[in-house]
């Protein structure tokens, strides 16, 4: 099993997220860690609490750690161009030196987006958005000049430069598990899939799905890695942390990333985890 770690950038302060990087970073059981894309808190929180924007944060975060590998998990793609996104990403690996992982999703919240006044299309032109939105920020990041028409986003002659460190692009992760769409943008374009709070039974089952889509699709599934998240409960212990991710282990899962909660954003939490763990 592979590790990871994801602090949620709500509900907690700036300094609190710096400690547990820095901890992660120092730690070499864990190989990425990772925030969220939301511009106020999920998971039953109150909605006007703190939440720190992902990406802006994420680029704090690449400049405080020297190691471990940093993504934001994942995109919501509805909040920007692709064409813009293309940029960020690239950016973020030049300053992080190479240690970009991409994670990208359909996007979800509605209420989130109703309130800020984000346009958050009805499912099935969603998903055709990120289809196309996957098309587009895949060539910005691997070819010198990108000519796209479709029927969403249309580019010509468009450029993304400077191109990453990490070539031919950073890897891919695709957050969720919808069978239809979800799993399918897994098969056609991901180097990592990422189910959230799964239990093993679902994630046996979604395996199935995708590859399925694999076949159809003409793609290996042993290029995809599976990845799951596990929430670590202060409450229960690391020791139970670490038999949740054994279970997800057994179901097909390659990486666990273990979601700290925002109570917890301290480095005693991270070290006891990686004991938990190793």
């Amino acid at each position: 099993m592979r590790y990871a770690i994801k602090t949620a950038p709500q509900m907690t302060t700036w300094n609190a997220m710096l400690e547990v990087w820095r901890a992660a970073d120092g730690i070499e059981l864990f190989e990425s860690a990772w925030n969220f894309d939301h511009f106020e808190p999920i998971l039953g929180q109150p909605r006007n609490g703190p939440c720190l924007e992902g990406w802006t944060s994420l680029a704090a975060l690449a400049q405080a750690t020297s190691r471990i590998r940093i993504g934001c998990m994942v995109t919501g793609m509805p909040y920007r161009h692709p064409s813009v996104l293309a940029q960020m990403a690239a950016t973020l690996d030049v300053i992080s030196g190479g240690r970009l992982e991409l994670g990208l999703g359909a996007g979800w919240n509605a209420e989130e987006a109703d309130a800020l006044g984000i346009d958050l299309p009805a499912l099935g032109e969603r998903f055709d958005r990120f289809d196309e939105g996957l098309d587009v920020v895949t060539s910005l990041l691997r070819n010198e000049v990108t000519d796209y028409d479709g029927e969403h986003y249309t580019l010509k002659g468009a450029h993304c430069s400077p191109k990453p460190v990490q070539q031919p692009a950073p890897p891919i992760w695709i957050g969720g598990d919808g069978p239809k769409r979800t799993l399918r943008a897994v098969a056609r374009h991901a180097d990592y899939w990422n189910t959230p709070f799964t239990s093993p039974e679902a994630l046996r089952r979604s395996l199935e799905i995708l590859h399925a889509h694999c076949d159809d699709v003409g793609r290996d599934p042993g290029e995809i890695t599976i990845t799951a998240q596990a929430i670590h409960d202060p409450a229960t212990g690391a020791t139970a942390t670490r038999e949740a991710i054994d279970e997800l282990g057994e179901a097909g899962c390659e990486l666990a990333v273990i979601y700290l909660p925002e109570t917890h954003h301290n480095a005693a939490e991270v070290e006891s985890i990686a004991t938990a763990v190793s």
